[in-house]
């Protein structure tokens, strides 16, 4: 039990993190993430109601670069549609997929799980319980709080953030020795909680069960770039922090007393990275509603592909979650058209039987 699990490289010295080398991201893989963003982003643009030629799709949008200047040859009425509609949907849904699929990543990592996903705290019904309270309030005004654009949005991140907190509080209360353990136990409490305050309010005003479940089932539809805007600075924040501390997740791997060891302190850089991963994930509720298994399929695909270091996992996942979602959309948009399905929908029947080969492949992990 004494002896040191890991031999330190000469370059590393006792008390400091692991040496800052390259954990195995290599170029190939990189591209393969950046190629599947512009392959998601084009045929995003490109496939629906009315179909456009994917390189008339790729000119016009490289037309959107400063100083180039490409003949598209689409008419003002296609360029509308692919600049104002179906571009910003495209943009929304490459934010969404890569916070979905980066919190759930760094989820796995803080607590050793590769079940965890981005609403293990609470997030969905924290936001499922404020965005039924403000529909059920707005019907019965008349909709005027519905009909405010911002109001859904703004409920759904307020309660997501507030069913983190309370989570938090109810979890550190449980002991610090034991936080991880706690926070999901606790997780697990106040979703039950929240959603039976949500299953209430439905009881209690039936008019409204249609609209909310509308919401619950996920979607991408944008009247232009607003909510590209509202959602862009939470995706610079998360993605910037829980990138920068990538590191300490294999670190905090090896376990706490070997992550103290190294010069890491464990619990508060659990506790930052769970903040980081939950407000990207209140943001991405606010804007899609709840779209599930993103943050499941994408990390642990990355990690089957890639090996299991959260160097390479994490920057992967926040490109293929992207690329995943875009594509899922475009799915959502063609499969029963005119009509749409709810990307809730295509990702619970793509996610469903993934989490059945996840749960078999991990069974020696939670062993």
């Amino acid at each position: 039990m004494s002896r040191p699990l890991v031999k330190a490289p000469p370059a590393r010295r006792a008390g400091t993190l692991p040496a800052s080398r390259p954990a195995g991201l290599r170029p190939r893989w990189l591209a393969a993430g950046v190629a599947a963003v512009l392959v998601a982003l084009v045929a995003g643009v490109s496939l629906g109601p009315v179909s456009l030629p994917p390189g008339s799709v790729a000119a016009e949008l490289l037309n959107l670069i400063p100083g180039v200047r490409l003949d598209s040859g689409l008419s003002e009425r296609e360029i509308a549609i692919v600049t104002e509609l179906r571009l910003p949907r495209v943009v929304l849904g490459l934010l969404v997929g890569g916070l979905l699929a980066l919190a759930g990543g760094c989820y796995q990592g803080v607590f050793r799980n590769p079940l965890a996903d981005p609403y293990l705290l609470g997030v969905a019904a924290g936001a499922g319980l404020a965005v039924t309270a403000v529909i059920t309030l707005g019907v019965g005004a008349g909709g005027a709080l519905t009909g405010l654009p911002l109001t859904i949005p703004l409920a759904a991140f307020v309660g997501s953030i507030g069913a983190v907190a309370m989570t938090y509080l109810l979890g550190v209360s449980g002991g610090r020795g034991r936080s991880t353990a706690t926070l999901i136990l606790a997780g697990v409490a106040v979703s039950a909680f929240l959603s039976a305050g949500q299953t209430y309010l439905l009881q209690r005003n039936s008019d409204s069960i249609q609209q909310v479940y509308s919401w619950l089932l996920g979607r991408l539809a944008t009247a232009g770039w607003h909510d590209v805007r509202l959602v862009l600075p939470y995706f610079l924040i998360t993605a910037f922090v829980v990138l920068l501390h990538r590191r300490e997740l294999d670190v905090l791997s090896v376990g706490d007393d070997e992550a103290t060891s190294l010069g890491l302190h464990p619990q508060r850089s659990r506790y930052l990275l769970i903040a980081a991963a939950s407000l990207g994930t209140a943001a991405a509720v606010s804007a899609s509603g709840l779209i599930g298994f993103v943050g499941i399929i994408v990390p642990h695909t990355v990690r089957l592909l890639v090996g299991s270091s959260y160097r390479v996992i994490l920057p992967l996942s926040l490109l293929f979650g992207g690329a995943f979602l875009a594509l899922t959309d475009v799915v959502a948009r063609t499969a029963a058209a005119p009509s749409e399905i709810p990307i809730g929908v295509v990702t619970a029947l793509l996610g469903g039987p993934f989490f059945v080969l996840v749960l078999r492949t991990s069974r020696r992990m939670l062993g």
